[in-house]
């Protein structure tokens, strides 16, 4: 199973906003997940997920090898995502008020809605270390060195994680010739019985 770890390395991203003079993280990147409801069912994603096995399959390509896979991914996992965007955006915005009224190096937590941000000046200047969580005071974010990193919750890991269970269970099916009916793969005693229900 191959769970993304990419989530956890040092990121840069341009063209993107600014707020207070740091851009924020790119939130159409594919490994940035934010809270986004679709409205799509657990069984219809278990269907595109099993599909999307077939078809990587069949060109040869395995998990985050896929731009498919990484979309499909991206939005299975942000139906249960804390809300990034508006922690990191609403903590940029109370750092930013904070920092002009400071001019010693600072360190204070600022409570918001969704979370809170820790932030921290160095003493040389022009070091900034922030810290954004989520109101279950799991760390999804910090910034420093004009880099960005995305730490994934727990909840965000185990719907990896369950994606990445159906999906290699489906693409081991398409590897061994097992056709996938309805978005389910099936095998020959499905397929009698299915037969013999229709009879």
């Amino acid at each position: 199973m191959q769970v993304n770890s990419t989530n956890l390395q040092q990121r840069y991203f341009s063209g993107t906003g600014i707020i207070g003079g740091i851009h924020l993280p790119d939130f159409n990147d594919k490994y940035v997940y934010t809270r986004k409801k679709s409205g799509i069912s657990d069984s219809e994603y278990r269907r595109q997920i099993m599909e999307q096995a077939y078809k990587d399959y069949e060109k040869g390509q395995f998990q985050n090898k896929s731009e498919d896979f990484n979309r499909l991914m991206k939005q299975y996992v942000s139906e249960i995502s804390p809300d990034r965007k508006g922690i990191i955006t609403s903590g940029l915005k109370a750092v930013s008020r904070n920092r002009q009224d400071v001019i010693k190096p600072i360190d204070f937590i600022a409570t918001l809605l969704e979370g809170e941000v820790k932030y921290q000046k160095l003493p040389s200047g022009k070091s900034e270390y922030i810290e954004f969580y989520d109101k279950n005071g799991e760390m999804v974010a910090t910034y420093s060195n004009n880099g960005w990193t995305m730490y994934p919750t727990k909840a965000e890991v185990a719907r990896q994680t369950e994606m990445c269970m159906i999906y290699n269970e489906a693409w081991g099916n398409a590897k061994k010739g097992v056709p996938l009916a309805c978005g389910e793969a099936i095998d020959a005693d499905c397929m009698q019985s299915n037969f013999d229900a229709r009879a």
